[in-house]
């Protein structure tokens, strides 16, 4: 589906020759150093690979256009060993097109007050460096992102892995395409948006089909393809037969078996990695996709009910950032209202994703009021608790606007035996009024997307990457 196991950073230390060749070749070596430690700490999800060295306009500009045209290069991390003048940067930062890390660190952890002298400070002076680095970066209004400590300390680590998993999305969102199966549900305002816009800002790309071009997929299923997928189904998950016999429920399941395999094969044959379904629109269909798009969701896909080719762009973003981890697509549904356990229950009518899921879902076939088809087999689970962050994008007219509430997780303890759906609980932060009112008042829609493995500050980077207004809710 993506080329992300592929992708790479480059590494650009900058440094000057005031200083002589010999610091030069410490520099390098420092460098190397560096570039060897992280590679090998079991942290950063992508490798860096150390460029030459930054010591002239001319390097630094043809280096970031080389950049600029290698598909595998994801982003770029600098680091200031030494002063680096930063009008030799200017050129070569105007001209990158893809995501920057400064790296404010230097070689050594400590002040090594026995024996530094002026050769010392001057080969490592980093501090300097930054600031004149990152004053240029300002100047140009650069977007980049600052992580600050010691190169090899675990939590600077961990803040550069989860810029990177930020830089890879953002690569990948130029190369989002959205198929719609249908247009958007009739009367509803927050599914709308500007298709255009969005493909200039985000680089999405979003393609109407109506729902006869899957119908033509479904119908070239074959048998043995269903069966194969039927016994792969058995494995993993638990059957529930409730009320049906046994002929019909395997008869339910084995249609959104259908329905998976023919999803799966039109978004690929297309290059579509999202897409999404509307209940309004089935003419053909036996059923409302709903195991079968639950299970798309987990293998990476973005998915949105209702037509709502925003939210499904964004779930197949944020799985891409998330490395597809507790991550997808969601609906506020109803509240707990109990003083001191106020919360929000998530669900959907038959669409939540399983990567959620937090005991093993089993398979329920029940009736579905909306959309007048027959009984759609559905994957039911609780969800895993956890931290995250719940996002939500609204389209102004003028502008979109990303709507960021952090969250708490939290696995249900009254069983529910009457509800055939999966279903989410989380508590609101900072608290449950002043979010819920926050929320609204700025536009958040009832559709989002739920991550339990990202954090705000990965939200916000990838906002500010491509110029978003957004709102934190914290």
């Amino acid at each position: 589906m993506s080329a992300m196991e592929k992708k790479q950073f480059w590494f650009i230390v900058g440094s000057q020759h005031l200083y002589g060749e010999e610091a030069l070749a410490e520099v390098k070596a420092h460098a190397q150093t560096m570039t060897d430690a992280l590679n090998e700490s079991d942290i950063l999800p992508y490798p860096i690979v150390l460029q030459d060295l930054a010591v002239s306009a001319d390097k630094i500009t043809n280096m970031m256009k080389e950049a600029n045209y290698r598909d595998e290069v994801a982003g770029v991390i600098t680091w200031m060993h030494t002063f680096s003048p930063a009008k030799m940067w200017i050129r070569g930062t105007k001209l990158l097109q893809k995501p920057l890390l400064h790296l404010a660190t230097q070689f050594n952890e400590r002040i090594p007050w026995e024996t530094i002298d002026m050769d010392f400070m001057n080969l490592n002076q980093s501090a300097h460096g930054d600031r004149e680095y990152g004053f240029i970066n300002a100047r140009l209004q650069k977007r980049n992102k600052v992580v600050a400590g010691h190169w090899r300390h675990t939590e600077v680590q961990q803040q550069i892995a989860d810029w990177m998993d930020v830089a890879v999305a953002y690569h990948e969102s130029f190369d989002i395409k959205v198929a719609r199966f249908g247009d958007n549900m009739r009367n509803v305002g927050v599914t709308e948006g500007d298709k255009i816009e969005a493909q200039i800002q985000f680089g999405w790309t979003v393609d109407y089909f109506g729902i006869g071009d899957l119908v033509q997929y479904v119908e070239a299923v074959k048998v043995d393809e269903v069966d194969a997928l039927f016994a792969e189904y058995e494995k993993r998950y638990e059957f529930d037969y409730g009320t049906y016999s046994k002929e019909e429920w395997e008869a339910s399941v084995k249609v959104q078996a259908s329905y998976e395999i023919a999803i799966k094969r039109f978004l690929d044959d297309g290059g579509y990695r999202a897409f999404t379904t509307n209940f309004e629109d089935l003419y053909g269909m036996e059923q409302l996709p709903g195991l079968a798009v639950q299970r798309l969701m987990e293998q990476g896909y973005g998915f949105a009910g209702e037509g709502d080719w925003k939210t499904a762009a964004l779930d197949r973003l944020l799985k891409v950032m998330s490395h597809h981890q507790a991550t997808g697509f969601m609906e506020d549904y109803t509240y707990e209202l109990t003083p001191g356990q106020e919360s929000v229950l998530q669900s959907h009518m038959l669409e939540v994703d399983p990567t959620l899921a937090g005991n093993k879902p089993r398979i329920v076939v029940s009736p579905l009021s909306m959309g007048e088809r027959k009984d759609p087999a559905r994957l039911v689970f609780d969800g895993k608790a956890g931290d995250g962050v719940v996002v939500s994008m609204a389209d102004f007219g003028t502008h979109f606007k990303l709507l960021i509430n952090e969250i708490s997780a939290f696995e249900p303890t009254a069983p529910a035996p009457r509800l055939p759906v999966a279903r989410v609980l989380w508590e609101i932060k900072p608290d449950f009024q002043h979010g819920v009112k926050t929320w609204i008042e700025n536009g958040g829609g009832h559709h989002t997307v739920v991550s339990l493995h990202l954090t705000t500050d990965q939200i916000i980077t990838y906002a500010k990457l491509v110029n978003l207004e957004y709102t934190v809710i914290n």
